[in-house]
């Protein structure tokens, strides 16, 4: 009923002493449908072959548990770390390329061995906008900023299919985008790039020579938002240190708003829209190394009280939730997290790769807490009937 996805205000879940809040719009985004569709459907397929995953097919431990519960088993982990010998592999076994896609040297690699990665692709159609992108702009004679997180597997993926075309640079955020500005402005002396970067930029990279024309491109599942404000600044810094007018701006730079994945702008627009409501907490759902699901915590936790859960089971009774701090890296006990008034109002939402019924089962569970369950079933029914 919302084609045009203007509405991001939040569905109520009135169960009598507790609300839920549930975002308009959360979980699988097509991208993980359709990665999850081509891996089971090869599962299916091939009883009688190996097959293999490069690495984590999303980051969900539940999907990934089950997939190796039926025979699959990753040659590597989310870090590229080896699990099993290529020297294992052989030219009749099957290997499926996960929805972040991999490294032109990966796809060789696997080819030297018999073995086709592009038969058995999931690599995201929003990550493949961003290689073509990119290298469309690079015919163009610009660079190329990739805002994300240079050890994830899109990241390294991005990096390696923009390289073989222009010069690459990786940022982590907006600290270091006011950095690499510096460099483009001069302010900077360009000998300390090398050290600042490190092991984040292409072979034969030239501060002086390729930050002259830039385009920002993004690992799909960062803040859309710190991406939009990132590219802004460097624009800016080209427009000042240049003299630039909109009529001169191309020069420069690219204009690559375009590669902003639309499911990732939905689920976080979805929070904006949820946070907007007078709540006491929020619950997000979803593996702990998801980057998008991270970056949903992150605008919960500029509010209020937020826990980071990867299922039903990390609540452990009304008292006590287990829930992970991504800033440490740490999972922390905490006691109590509901409200103790009425109704308590609780927000929730889950990543990308966090699939439905693990929502629908922590919604259920704290429903429980409330002796709301009869609440959820007649809600049930009346969706069931509209």
């Amino acid at each position: 009923m919302d084609k045009m996805k203007k509405d991001f205000t939040p569905t109520l879940l009135d169960l009598g002493d507790v609300h839920i809040y549930l975002a308009r719009h959360f979980g699988f985004c097509y991208g993980v449908e359709n990665a999850i569709e081509i891996a089971y459907r090869t599962v299916e397929e091939n009883p009688d072959k190996r097959i293999f995953l490069l690495s984590e097919m999303i980051h969900n431990p539940h999907v990934n548990d089950d997939l190796q519960q039926r025979g699959v088993r990753f040659l590597q982990d989310t870090k590229g770390n080896q699990l099993v010998p290529f020297e294992e592999l052989t030219g009749d076994d099957i290997v499926i390329t996960p929805a972040f896609g991999t490294t032109l040297a990966m796809e060789k690699r696997l080819l030297d061995i018999g073995i086709d990665a592009k038969r058995f692709n999931t690599t995201c159609p929003f990550v493949e906008k961003v290689w073509n992108r990119a290298e469309q702009i690079a015919k163009k004679g610009y660079s190329v900023v990739i805002h994300g997180k240079p050890a994830h597997e899109e990241t390294r993926a991005t990096f390696s299919h923009s390289s073989v075309n222009t010069p690459v640079v990786v940022i982590r955020n907006m600290e270091e985008a006011i950095a690499l500005g510096k460099y483009v402005t001069g302010e900077r002396d360009s000998s300390a790039f090398f050290e600042e970067f490190a092991g984040r930029f292409s072979t034969g990279f030239d501060p002086t020579r390729d930050l002259r024309r830039i385009g920002v491109v993004n690992q799909t599942t960062m803040l859309a938002s710190e991406t939009q404000a990132i590219a802004e600044h460097l624009k800016e810094a080209m427009i000042h240190h240049y003299g630039l007018t909109e009529e001169t701006l191309a020069d420069h730079f690219a204009d690559t708003r375009d590669t902003l994945c639309y499911a990732t702008n939905d689920n976080q627009s979805a929070v904006g829209g949820m946070l907007s409501t007078d709540a006491d907490i929020a619950i997000v759902v979803g593996g702990y190394n998801s980057s998008n699901t991270s970056h949903l915590v992150e605008l919960c936790e500029e509010k209020l009280p937020t826990y980071f859960i990867n299922s039903a089971d990390s609540i452990l009774n009304r008292d006590v939730i287990l829930h992970y701090n991504f800033h440490i890296k740490k999972e922390l006990r905490t006691t109590p997290f509901l409200p103790t008034h009425q109704p308590a109002k609780i927000l929730v939402t889950s990543g990308a790769s966090c699939p439905d019924a693990l929502v629908e089962e922590v919604i259920r569970k704290i429903a429980g807490f409330y002796q709301s369950e009869a609440g959820m079933e007649e809600l049930t029914r009346e969706w069931t009937m509209e």
